[in-house]
């Protein structure tokens, strides 16, 4: 009797290399994960894919109305829709992937005890999805961008919007990692996802979405470091200071660097303690 021959030997222990071996080999099946998370989330819904715009629509407005106007924290000399807006986009790309990854393990469960495939596939295509409505929020951007740029001479566009991709890609990847880290911790603690919500609509106020940098001489100086000490801050500033120039935002080196430094740790921790926690989740649910 011939002995049998196996076409695939799955194991508890994996080399990076073979992790990215699996990644290209289960290709397919990323896409297709992408496309049922798109479909999930507006298959019951009237407007479809017209919520990408809408969202970042109302929010801008509320920033505008209560920290622009009433609050008087908003930029001086330039057109505030554009300045929210920016601020807006680039946040809601790094809170919709760190949210949404960070329910990876529960929300898969069913799938994961079912079938094998590398687990980090789930999370990665939550990413891919927020880049498609990354793109249709950039169109609204454009629109309102264009209008502005063509009554106002404040807004000074510059070279650094080469940029642009890597601050979107820098800020999903701190998502990631969060959301990576925060999945795994999850499993074992599953009261931490009500505090998820909280801290991540608290870290936005503790941001340069409210408060851009320029603005930050006149604040206690608790808060001055809060916000500086946030890693997504050096990304929202930088976005705005490509759209919009100097008055719009404010780079600083070494707290980008910073920023930089900070989003490639998270982010080996997360992809590290996520493929040490997939190894044992079906024992712990």
């Amino acid at each position: 009797m011939e002995s049998n021959k196996w076409t695939q030997v799955i194991t508890s222990t994996k080399k990076n290399t073979s992790l990215i071996k699996e990644l290209i080999q289960y290709k397919d099946l990323l896409f297709l994960l992408v496309r049922r998370d798109f479909v999930k989330e507006f298959k019951q819904t009237i407007l479809g894919p017209i919520w990408f715009v809408i969202q970042p629509i109302f929010q801008t407005l509320v920033l505008l109305f209560v920290f622009g106007k009433i609050g008087n924290m908003g930029p001086n000399g330039i057109p505030q829709i554009s300045f929210y807006l920016t601020g807006t986009i680039i946040w809601n790309l790094f809170s919709d992937t760190l949210l949404k990854t960070s329910e990876t393990f529960r929300a898969n469960a069913n799938v994961f005890g079912k079938v094998y495939f590398p687990r980090i596939i789930a999370p990665l295509s939550v990413v891919i999805t927020n880049y498609f409505k990354l793109g249709v929020q950039l169109l609204l951007l454009l629109v309102v961008y264009v209008y502005e740029f063509s009554i106002s001479e404040a807004i000074q566009p510059n070279w650094t919007l080469v940029f642009l991709p890597v601050y979107f890609l820098l800020a999903s990847m701190m998502g990631l990692g969060f959301g990576l880290i925060i999945s795994s911790l999850t499993t074992k603690y599953w009261d931490l996802r009500f505090l998820v919500q909280f801290g991540v609509q608290l870290l936005m106020f503790m941001s340069t979405v409210i408060t851009p940098f320029a603005s930050l001489d006149d604040k206690p100086q608790w808060m001055q470091t809060a916000i500086i000490g946030n890693p997504i801050s050096s990304y929202i500033e930088g976005v705005r200071y490509s759209f919009l120039g100097p008055l719009g935002g404010t780079i600083y080196n070494a707290a980008l660097i910073y920023s930089i430094v900070i989003t490639f740790v998270v982010l080996m921790v997360g992809i590290y303690i996520f493929n040490k926690v997939e190894k044992n989740f079906m024992d712990t649910v």
